[in-house]
């Protein structure tokens, strides 16, 4: 399905971290609908390095590209003599979802270099192509703010105060530019091709995945109160391309409007997997600092870049099904 107007046939199209979740699934986007485009995949690819948590430095998977037909250059966002190889091309339009986008990654050092220091080398690359810039924002800019709307930002961790001074710094350009430049605060994304997220990946994926293993699903005490904003990885593509022509350049939410609960998850994959098994609920070793509602204000989104979600919490789960069962079958059974 195509999202805008724009015909993006025989253009160059830079992905940061295109081996990634949501950078996969935009390359795919444009292979699919635009066979004449140059789709540029840029990434650090995984190798065995991790923080100091032990979770992976990159999450970028060569599986989330299988099929894939575009160039693949493989580049860290923090080396200049990497990014220096795209000066190779006319760039036409750049998605930037390379990033550290691990939550509980402490070293605020690495954090900032990575997500703030790069931004800068990147959307200068945009504005010397005259390239439509549209970047990866967080919902982890407003932390333990009680309202989710642009200009109430409370960041709890060092990954989303990057983000918000991404969010900044990007403003900074607005005012002297007249290229295109977007962020965009995704809520709880989840979708095929997130499983190389590892700890990091959906609940909707992990509780899936415990379902098929014949496990009962394990969630916190009084989950039925404890609500995000989760939206189907379909939307956040739709509200990508629709950035590239905004009405207005600015900071925009990406998410349905409407709060589920960790509960509702559970419901809807059981009778989606049409599995009957009682759940079990753990005390939550997280409580005090613990957020227990998100809900995006999206209507700014709706004003300045048309998106309306397309996915409720029902339909976003009964379109993952198929990915959740691959996974099971070629990666966990």
């Amino acid at each position: 399905m195509k999202y805008n107007n724009i015909d993006f046939n025989n253009k160059t199209i830079l992905i940061t971290g295109g081996a990634g979740f949501i950078g996969s699934n935009l390359a795919f986007y444009f292979q699919e609908n635009y066979p004449n485009a140059k789709i540029i995949v840029f990434d650090k690819f995984r190798n065995d390095e991790t923080f100091s948590n032990g979770n992976l430095k990159s999450f970028g998977h060569f599986k989330n590209l299988i099929g894939f037909k575009g160039i693949v250059i493989s580049g860290d966002i923090t080396k200049k003599e990497d990014l220096e190889k795209l000066n190779d091309y006319k760039i036409d339009y750049i998605f930037h979802e390379a990033a550290i986008s691990d939550t509980t990654v402490s070293d605020q050092e690495i954090m900032i270099k990575t997500n703030v220091d790069t931004f800068n080398d990147l959307i200068k690359i945009a504005i010397d192509n005259n390239a439509p810039f549209v970047y990866a924002s967080s919902a982890a800019t407003y932390g333990n703010s009680k309202t989710f709307k642009v200009g109430y930002e409370n960041p709890n961790n060092v990954y989303g105060f990057s983000k918000l001074m991404m969010d900044n710094l990007a403003r900074e350009y607005m005012k002297k530019t007249d290229t295109p430049i977007v962020g965009l605060r995704y809520f709880n994304v989840y979708g095929p091709r997130e499983y190389f997220k590892n700890k990091t990946a959906s609940m909707i994926l992990q509780f899936g995945l415990q379902l098929l293993k014949g496990e009962n699903a394990k969630l916190f005490e009084e989950s039925d109160k404890i609500l995000r904003d989760f939206i189907f990885v379909e939307d956040v593509i739709q509200a990508n391309i629709k950035a590239v022509n905004p009405k207005k350049n600015g900071i925009y939410n990406v998410g349905t409007g409407t709060a589920r609960s960790f509960q509702d998850i559970v419901n809807i994959l059981k009778k989606e997997l049409k599995i009957n098994r009682n759940d079990i609920y753990i005390p939550n070793p997280f409580a005090k600092q613990y957020q227990y509602f998100t809900q995006a204000d999206i209507e700014d989104t709706k004003k300045y870049l048309e998106y309306t979600p397309n996915f409720s919490l029902e339909e976003g789960i009964k379109a993952d099904i198929p990915y959740i069962k691959k996974i099971y079958e070629e990666e966990i059974k």
